[in-house]
């Protein structure tokens, strides 16, 4: 009776690691490098945290229907976060900003920026300060010569408008990180910033322009407190990068972003918080001037 139990107790075993072998890990990449089955997109964390939740959930729904896969937000808690994730595989499909993207795309041979908003080709940041701080609007990219010896704070460190470029056009000016009154800040994020110098903490700051217009529309700008006191020369900012494993789906996301449609109430919303009123294609050459301007400021040493 005994020789009959062996064959089965070896059988059952055997099904057992198959079935192990079968579940893996807790994640597994399949077709087009999806994880668990799903494209899993991210963005960098320059706004709230619950309102880049909210509507990345709502484009990550959309995307889903336009591609024909699972789509995921993973969100992430800092811009070099964002860079890690998209490095490492963890984040496939990236919203970044010029120098995030830079980086990133140095770090994953064969990525690829692929689409960015009408507003990119041309963005800005706006220099603001506080209506206490006796500084006065500025006219030319010299004129930021005014703010050495003031209290500033930029955004975050890996930041395009919120500090690359913004020192950039400071450095012209012969104001360099040594030339404000203290350390610099890095306030994390632009609302951040905008709230620090309304308070009164920092003379002045940087953010972008985009959202300068939009917390004026919605009131969060006390006038009386804050001002915009000079604008950036253009140079192209945000954009979607995508690890080449997703092979022919890249594609179809191109298509799925450039097709969002202003007239269909759904996909408006999702233009609206992008602040664009259509997305347009781009390539990694766009960013040349911006890898250049990182090398100089010592945001890219690879």
């Amino acid at each position: 009776m005994r020789k009959n139990h062996v064959p089965a107790a070896s059988a059952a075993f055997v099904a057992f690691l198959l079935l192990l072998a079968a579940c893996g890990g807790s994640e597994e990449t399949s077709e087009f490098g999806l994880i668990d089955g799903e494209l899993v997109i991210g963005a960098i964390p320059d706004q709230d945290p619950e309102i880049l939740a909210r509507n990345y959930d709502k484009l990550a729904d959309y995307l889903a229907a336009e591609v024909g896969v699972p789509v995921r937000f993973q969100p992430v808690t800092a811009y070099d976060a964002a860079v890690t994730a998209f490095r490492v595989g963890d984040l496939q499909l990236v919203w970044f900003g010029s120098l995030t993207g830079v980086q990133a795309r140095l770090e994953v041979e064969g990525a690829n920026a692929i689409v960015q908003r009408d507003i990119d080709e041309q963005f800005t940041s706006v220099f603001i300060a506080g209506t206490d701080s006796g500084l006065a609007p500025i006219d030319s990219v010299a004129g930021l010569a005014a703010l050495a010896g003031r209290t500033f704070t930029f955004g975050s460190e890996s930041s395009t408008s919120g500090r690359l470029m913004p020192q950039s056009f400071l450095s012209q000016a012969g104001v360099d990180l040594d030339s404000f009154e203290g350390e610099p800040g890095f306030s994390g994020s632009h609302d951040q910033t905008l709230a620090l110098v309304q308070a009164g903490t920092y003379e002045a700051g940087v953010v972008n322009s985009q959202l300068w217009e939009a917390r004026v529309a919605d009131g969060t700008v006390d006038p009386s407190k804050v001002q915009l006191i000079f604008e950036t020369p253009p140079y192209f900012n945000y954009h979607w990068v995508a690890r080449p494993e997703l092979g022919e789906l890249e594609a179809k996301i191109v298509a799925a972003l450039v097709g969002l449609d202003p007239s269909v109430p759904e996909e408006a919303e999702l233009l609206s918080f992008f602040g664009a009123d259509s997305f347009i294609e781009t390539d990694n050459a766009n960013y040349d001037d911006i890898e250049k301007v990182g090398r100089e400021v010592g945001q890219i040493t690879g």
